[in-house]
């Protein structure tokens, strides 16, 4: 069959082709859902796939599913090969998974436009996406597992200990998070279900997209910057500290329901307890990088997996701080929690994913990127785009928290919030932008058959 025909890299372009395609896609619904915010009725109020209810975890699950999980999952398709010496094990394995893959994320957004849903944050997708969303990473788990049974590098340098992780542990914190075992909800009932779904909300995001963008930035950075990483050992103290703090800290979002204290504590206190993985992994690569960023900043992707790693920095100053209960006072349940989501998702991993793609693609195509100042106009437009969304929610954020704070209700803080929703739109425009120029890229890449100098 020639969608799985047999191909040198073919599954690892077409998940970057995909996540190219899903980042245009999953922002464009990002922006509608903006524009419900700023302004209503500007798009109609009739139409019953367009309402926010629908369109936002539409948005929320192309963007982590489609677009960043995607652009991830290439760049694990070779990274690991790569790493152990050894050819991909099965393309046409890896081309059924990402079939099955994308199929999931087409059938899960038209489920959520026809208001199929299972009503819990992230994991709105419907029992049979479930399925097929665990069959695909069974597949690249497979897969990726008997490409290294065949290794001929003996040591496994620790971007392929991150792959397996984020693999393994995914697979698990999906299956229990959207409760597999009852097709008709996809949840429990009472607080059991509530600490469930942020077990798999907060996981998603740490234990999926964090470390496969880890596992990319650990491999780009040595390269780019011409230096050996600094520290192996230290490496791994990051490797098995994210995965034994991390899996337990959802509940912090929590702290105002009637869960039990000893969990609220382990929650926080492993929220805190998160600085040392993401030290241990930015102080690991900013050695390596040490007098080096002229090196980085030349290479387009190097350039975006040094800023997706800046995020990464804010993401977890930021996280830790907003589990405190005192801190949560002000910030719980409003636009700071939204600009948070988006520094994790857009700004570090989906940055590292643009970042890996664009490191990776002329590498398997043998081919010079189509435009490397394309590139750069995207960098630019996705960073802008990035601050302006964190400044502009953070703001809003800090505005309705310390509103309810003083007694304030909820219509009468809406007519000090519209200007912030009327620019955090405009600034959605950039990011569509960046994602239609990036597509083009990608595309055009693709089909050049031969390297040639770059004119742009």
């Amino acid at each position: 069959m020639q969608f799985l025909k047999d191909e040198t890299y073919g599954t690892t372009k077409l998940f970057f082709l995909s996540s190219a395609v899903w980042f245009v896609i999953g922002t464009i619904v990002g922006l509608i859902d903006a524009t419900h915010l700023a302004a209503p009725e500007l798009l109609g109020e009739n139409i019953p796939w367009m309402v926010f209810g629908r369109i936002r975890p539409m948005h929320t699950n192309l963007v982590i599913f489609g677009f960043v999980g995607s652009g991830l999952l290439a760049a694990a398709y070779y990274l690991v090969p790569t790493l152990v010496h050894a050819p991909l094990y099965s393309e046409k394995l890896g081309k059924a998974s990402l079939w099955i893959w994308n199929s999931a994320i087409v059938a899960g957004t038209v489920t959520l436009a026809l208001a199929f849903s299972q009503g819990r944050e992230y994991a709105e997708w419907v029992w049979p996406v479930d399925v097929a969303v665990l069959v695909a990473l069974s597949l690249v788990f497979y897969n990726l597992l008997q490409t290294t049974i065949r290794r001929q590098e003996k040591i496994l340098y620790v971007s392929t200990w991150y792959v397996f992780g984020a693999l393994v542990f995914t697979f698990f914190i999906y299956f229990f998070g959207n409760a597999l075992w009852n097709p008709k909800f996809g949840s429990i009932t009472g607080m059991p279900d509530a600490i469930l779904a942020w077990f798999y909300g907060h996981g998603i995001v740490g234990l999926f997209l964090t470390p496969l963008a880890v596992a990319a930035a650990y491999y780009i950075v040595p390269i780019v910057c011409r230096s050996p990483l600094y520290s192996h050992t230290l490496s791994l103290v990051g490797f098995w500290s994210i995965l034994m703090i991390y899996t337990h800290i959802g509940t912090h979002h929590l702290l105002q329901t009637p869960v039990p204290t000893w969990l609220k504590v382990v929650a926080v206190s492993g929220s805190l307890a998160m600085l040392i993985p993401v030290g241990t992994v930015l102080i690991n690569l900013w050695l390596t990088m040490r007098g080096r960023l002229g090196y980085l900043h030349t290479d387009i992707g190097g350039k975006f997996v040094f800023a997706g790693l800046v995020w990464y920095l804010l993401t977890c100053i930021q996280g830790p701080l907003q589990s405190l209960p005192i801190v949560q006072r002000v910030t719980h349940l409003n636009n700071w929690v939204i600009a948070h989501a988006h520094l994790g998702v857009l700004g570090f991993s989906g940055t590292i994913a643009l970042g890996s793609m664009y490191f990776i693609l002329p590498r398997i195509t043998g081919n010079s990127l189509y435009s490397r100042r394309l590139a750069d106009i995207q960098y630019w437009l996705v960073l802008i785009g990035m601050a302006g969304f964190f400044t502009v929610l953070t703001a809003a954020g800090l505005i309705q928290g310390n509103g309810w704070l003083n007694g304030e209700v909820v219509y009468r803080m809406l007519p000090e919030l519209y200007v912030y929703m009327f620019m955090r739109a405009s600034i959605g425009v950039l990011v569509v932008a960046g994602a239609v120029i990036g597509l083009y890229n990608v595309i055009m890449t693709l089909r050049r058959k031969q390297s040639i100098r770059e004119t742009l």
